[in-house]
């Protein structure tokens, strides 16, 4: 951080930590009283795994508001905004186009033919054991994948707050939140989770609205005046191309190369909306199909509403905070949203420190949400898929089920902790653009195969889902991400060989063209009796549990 920006935010938060400690401490003792509460009413595993079925398509929709827009979206976005204008709001409009694939595609369909999991339609008409086990596996590691965005935006976001420098304060941060998240999803299940997703989607869209807000008042609701700034203030400008910041390119044009992983990013931004675990768990939490495209639509609104105002925070980080006093900060741009809200209430005034807690409060409930989502589906889907139905062969009582996924949540909270305490200086939005590529390359093609394709077969599903889930995170790994730059995740060392920064390009082809070479290369005949009764149970919701 720089001198004057470290000062000041020091000043900012020492003089008001009391009250910062106490609204992060509100919120924790809310939220655990709200889990606490839906875990005495969490009787069987549909309760803990669907939340009883409960959820009408408005609430529903607000959940999934909450469970999606998360530290990528407000963190995230909101620095790549301010450090590469136009090409960073390009994850705004990926992540909201997703949505239209899941509305015509996968919401009403996967409602009416699964019960718990994504690995429900697949045993529909499948061999149970091999394609649960595959499915079980797909979900834990996307899930993992997004959790580490998550808990490195908890690591940056509370030291900011709480002045924290050091490696090992950050990581005990990370560990704090992976706790909290097993307590959430072990106590409260399904129930407690959405409640609290509920919560935390009214309390970011409202801090949202409030900064935008502050800033185009401070620009007289003048946005060509804001944009102006923004240019102005940009390191493009900086190198005399103001006009660089507004125009595609800045990121994604530089060369051959940085446009094909803009492609890459934005197939997987598109595609892996509808692949994503905890939010296809979300379609099973309401009564009927009905409830479920409802629940999708109100989504889109509220998601589309706050990506809009990403706008005013990418661009207002940009024009009032400064790319300099950003990546001082932190180098990926992860805390511009915090910063900003500083600013506009003024660096050494009570109203910008209160406002820093109060924008920094929100974001932290974002992250406690959304970890707690990501939680629930793959200990679910272990529980359900693997342990159930693979390791009990479907013998498994009720209880010995939601035992067995408040136990997997333990050990998945534990591996994410670990993880994400090694992501904790990478850019959120990238890290969750990772997720959605191995979400798009596994689950979608399975999913969709599945539902609409009659030929489709157990090997086939076995070949897109291990075939997208092996490709998509062995690119990963030998990808500039990982290592070879100074923003990898281990950048003292050197073994990327994949130029791009997301496989989605290679990945998802790869899945879909697994699934259907898998298909039509097996001796094994496709039950097509199982698949007219899947068709008309996805299409019309008789039979739907």
């Amino acid at each position: 951080m720089s001198p004057v920006l470290h000062l000041a935010a020091s000043n900012a938060t020492t003089e008001h930590r009391p009250l910062i400690i106490s609204l992060f401490a509100a919120f924790v003792i809310g939220t655990l009283f709200i889990t606490v509460w839906a875990g005495r009413q969490t009787k069987d595993a549909a309760d803990f795994y669907a939340g009883g079925r409960q959820f009408t398509g408005f609430q529903n929709g607000l959940a999934i508001s909450g469970d999606y827009m998360s530290a990528a979206s407000f963190l995230g976005i909101a620095g790549a905004i301010a450090l590469y204008g136009y090409d960073g709001f390009l994850y705004s409009i990926g992540f909201l186009v997703a949505w239209l694939v899941a509305l015509l595609l996968v919401a009403e369909p996967l409602r009416n033919s699964g019960r718990y999991t994504m690995g429900d339609v697949l045993a529909y008409r499948m061999r149970q054991r091999p394609v649960r086990t595959a499915a079980g596996a797909s979900t834990i590691v996307v899930s993992i994948f997004y959790l580490l965005a998550q808990m490195a935006g908890a690591g940056i976001l509370v030291s900011l707050l709480l002045g924290i420098t050091s490696d090992g304060g950050k990581i005990a941060i990370v560990a704090l939140v992976g706790l909290l998240m097993i307590v959430y999803v072990t106590i409260g299940g399904m129930k407690g989770t959405t409640w609290v997703q509920m919560v935390k989607a009214v309390l970011l869209i409202a801090g949202t609205l409030l900064i935008t807000f502050l800033v185009l008042w401070k620009f007289n609701f003048n946005i060509s005046d804001l944009l102006g700034e923004a240019a102005a203030k940009s390191e493009a400008a900086q190198k005399g191309n103001a006009d660089a910041f507004l125009e595609p390119g800045l990121k994604y044009g530089v060369d051959g190369m940085t446009k094909l992983d803009f492609i890459s990013l934005g197939i997987a931004l598109v595609l892996g909306t509808a692949g994503l675990p905890h939010i296809l768990i979300r379609f099973y939490t309401v009564p009927t199909a009905q409830a479920a495209r409802k629940s999708v639509n109100w989504a889109i609104g509220i998601i589309g509403a706050f990506y809009l105002m990403t706008i005013a925070l990418g661009f207002g980080a940009a024009a009032i905070v400064g790319p300099a006093e950003i990546k001082a900060s932190n180098p990926a741009g992860n805390t511009a949203a915090p910063l900003l809200a500083l600013h506009v209430g003024g660096v050494d005034s009570t109203w910008g420190a209160i406002l820093l807690a109060v924008i920094s409060a929100v974001a932290f409930a974002t992250i406690l949400a959304v970890v707690a989502g990501l939680t629930l589906a793959s200990s679910s889907s272990f529980a359900h898929d693997i342990y159930a139905n693979v390791i009990r062969r479907g013998q498994a009582t009720e209880k010995e089920e939601v035992r067995a996924a408040r136990w997997a949540t333990v050990f998945i909270g534990i591996v994410s902790i670990a993880l994400g305490a090694l992501a904790r200086d990478l850019n959120v939005a990238g890290l969750v653009a990772l997720a959605f590529a191995v979400a798009a390359s596994a689950n979608l093609p399975t999913i969709l195969y599945s539902l609409f394709w009659k030929r489709f077969t157990t090997q086939g599903a076995l070949w897109s889902i291990y075939g997208g889930l092996a490709s998509s995170v062995f690119l990963v790994l030998f990808s500039p991400v990982v290592s070879g730059s100074p923003s990898s995740m281990f950048p003292g060392v050197d073994f990327s060989w994949f130029p791009l920064s997301n496989p989605g390009l290679i990945s998802i082809p790869l899945g879909f063209l697994l699934g259907w070479l898998g298909s039509i290369l097996t001796k094994e005949k496709p039950d097509e009796g199982k698949y007219a009764e899947l068709e008309v149970k996805s299409l019309t919701g008789i039979g739907a549990h």
